[in-house]
């Protein structure tokens, strides 16, 4: 894996962005499962994400198809991995995190449960606290069942506790551990988020073992294995990529990815930032050139957060307007494989495109013609963000 084998262009990157992602208009995705493939992953941190995400990549989509692959033929899963982000994994993905990414997560969240537990003044021995909480939720759950969040605490007396953080400054609060104790099972990958108690726009997830939602319980792979495969459809979906990309990405190590790279025989390449890029030993040929495309998509959207260095399509002079100070993106309007500004809605739930740049008659118009696609879609309904960037937020002031 030394010296590099070709050049990848900014330009050639921007056009394996626009097939392999699916959002050009020539090459979206046939149905919710193969667009989640094609993005390794959904962000999911937000409700309405999945929904917009797959709307931008796939043609005649509906609300009820993606729910209809989330909670009743199951195809695609939510699961907590990588950086502590809640995703939509496609199904046969699970395995790979669990065993690398989401155990990560687990581990470290079990760690900081124990500790807040004691510190709080909930137990004196934080790790049987979480050990009682963990099986009491489990007992709850097994056979099938689907629990809110709400009704365990007011079930399982185990969960009621409060905890006390902050110490003596003005943001100490008083606060349950029950939501931490699911979400580092689900990490764990021994519950999931079933069936969602309100409409798509909002998350109240009915709690549910995971074997029971899934009808098996598929074995995660070992560490390495699990790392291995999460790389591997990363390069496949965001390559090329450096080092810190994956790092960062993948929520690991240095150590971890490296040994990734090196199981999977990937190649160096060159890029323009002068950098080094990775790629899959039987990915190397170039993309052909696409038409010009344009596309609007969520805040969050896995396009937008697939790699931490942007510079091949995000002028860093946008980063303050669309980017919170956390590196979260909010809306975006893409010409080309670039970012050129966001979107919001009216107080008619009208999309409408907010450019930070001047890119021409032709482009403003196929932004228009996605506007009204992403109107239609939305249907009078009006989507929110917390993460709303500063773009957002002034172009709907009065």
């Amino acid at each position: 894996m030394t010296g590099a084998r070709l050049h990848v262009t900014d330009e050639q990157r921007r056009a394996r962005l626009a097939r392999r992602h699916a959002i050009h208009p020539d090459h979206r995705a046939a149905d919710a499962v193969a667009a989640t493939r094609a993005m390794t992953v959904l962000h999911s941190t937000e409700p309405p994400t999945p929904y917009l995400s797959l709307h931008a990549r796939v043609d005649g989509l509906t609300r009820d198809d993606v729910d209809r692959a989330l909670y009743d033929d199951r195809t695609l899963v939510k699961q907590l991995a990588m950086r502590r982000t809640l995703f939509v994994f496609p199904r046969d993905l699970l395995p790979a995190a669990w065993g690398s990414a989401s155990a990560r997560v687990a581990l470290t969240e079990a760690k900081r449960i124990v500790k807040d537990a004691v510190a709080g003044g909930l137990a004196d021995d934080g790790d049987a606290w979480l050990a009682a909480a963990r099986d009491a939720v489990l007992e709850r759950l097994a056979g099938g069942a689907e629990v809110s969040a709400r009704a365990l605490r007011e079930e399982l007396p185990v969960l009621t506790g409060k905890v006390r953080i902050g110490g003596d400054t003005k943001w100490a609060a008083d606060v349950s551990l029950a939501p931490r104790v699911l979400g580092q099972l689900g990490a764990d990958g021994l519950i999931v988020r079933g069936h969602n108690g309100s409409h798509w726009r909002v998350s109240q997830p009915q709690w549910t073992s995971m074997a029971a939602w899934l009808g098996e319980s598929p074995q995660p792979l070992d560490e390495a294995a699990g790392y291995a495969e999460l790389v591997r459809r990363w390069l496949l979906t965001f390559g090329p990529g450096t080092e810190t990309d994956i790092v960062w990405w993948l929520g690991s190590t240095k150590s971890a990815v490296r040994r990734a790279l090196a199981d999977l025989g990937a190649v160096v390449v060159g890029l323009d930032s002068g950098e080094t890029g990775w790629l899959l030993a039987d990915d190397l040929e170039p993309e052909p050139e696409v038409e010009p495309w344009a596309a609007l998509l969520p805040a969050l959207d896995p396009t937008l957060m697939g790699w931490k260095q942007r510079a091949f399509y995000l002028e860093a002079a946008h980063v303050p307007y669309l980017f919170d100070t956390n590196g979260n993106g909010g809306t975006t309007a893409w010409w080309e494989g670039r970012v050129v500004g966001c979107w919001v809605q009216d107080p008619d739930a009208a999309v409408r495109v907010v450019l930070r740049e001047d890119v021409g008659a032709d482009a403003r118009a196929a932004l228009d013609a996605e506007a009204v696609r992403l109107t239609a879609w939305l249907d009078g309904e009006v989507v929110n963000s917390i993460y709303a960037s500063r773009q957002m937020r002034e172009a709907k002031l009065p």
